[in-house]
């Protein structure tokens, strides 16, 4: 009797459905790996990070340099007036002239004519000054009078032959009456441009001593207005630069 309970109980227990265990589960499909994907996104990134480092350097590398804010003619020179300072990314090659040297850059002269608006460069400048073709620099001494108070180079002057009705000039007058047909008082040289001024700080006062200012005129009135000059007899007029 307890034999067939046994069986019974075995058999009630075989009957029951068999619950599938953990590790019977079907297996889920590896996930795909794409390291050609993943190097690209690092690479990207990276890339990224030294454009913005590289952008913060060049925007902090900069440097003082010389402008030129007026047009200065072949010959002449850089003055406080025509110039200003501006900042640009530094170059090593581009020689720039820095603000700093500006002291020195005063002492040369334009090997050509330097428009107004560009960053100057060492090239543009020389001990020596270049005259374009057609042209001449002509050295007038003036006295007060004979030239426009605060005249500076760049300036475009007219040059008139003027004479003096007293008898002291007289001698002067007559001497250069063949090149004068024209008047005593005549047009020279319609447009002339202002090479070199001194700076000497007494434009606002009259004085005996004559001022040396050099002008770039054609080179067909060179010679008449050298031989004005040399009589004593130019006076120079401020005209438009236009």
């Amino acid at each position: 009797m307890k034999i067939q309970e046994r069986t019974g109980a075995t058999h009630g227990r075989s009957a029951a459905p068999a619950q599938p265990s953990v590790g019977d589960r079907l297996p889920t499909p590896p996930r795909e790996r794409k390291p050609a994907l993943a190097a690209l996104a690092v690479l990207l990134i990276l890339v990224g990070a030294l454009g913005a480092t590289m952008l913060v350097l060049r925007a902090g590398d900069r440097i003082e340099v010389v402008k030129v804010t007026q047009e200065i003619p072949a010959g002449g020179s850089v003055t406080d007036s025509n110039v200003t300072s501006v900042m640009v990314a530094e170059d090593s090659g581009i020689h720039y002239v820095p603000w700093s040297q500006l002291a020195n850059l005063k002492k040369l002269k334009a090997v050509s004519t330097i428009p107004g608006g560009v960053v100057a460069v060492g090239e543009m400048f020389g001990d020596q000054s270049g005259v374009g073709q057609g042209k001449a620099l002509v050295g007038l001494s003036l006295k007060a009078g004979q030239y426009p108070t605060g005249i500076e180079p760049g300036d475009v002057v007219a040059a008139y032959r003027v004479t003096s009705d007293t008898g002291s000039n007289s001698g002067s007058s007559s001497s250069s009456s063949p090149s004068s047909a024209g008047g005593s008082n005549s047009l020279i040289v319609e447009r002339a441009t202002v090479s070199t001024v001194p700076k000497d700080g007494g434009d606002e006062l009259v004085s005996s001593t004559n001022k040396s200012i050099t002008v770039t005129v054609d080179s067909d009135k060179a010679a008449d207005l050298a031989q004005a000059a040399s009589n004593g007899q130019v006076a120079l007029v401020l005209v438009s630069s236009k």
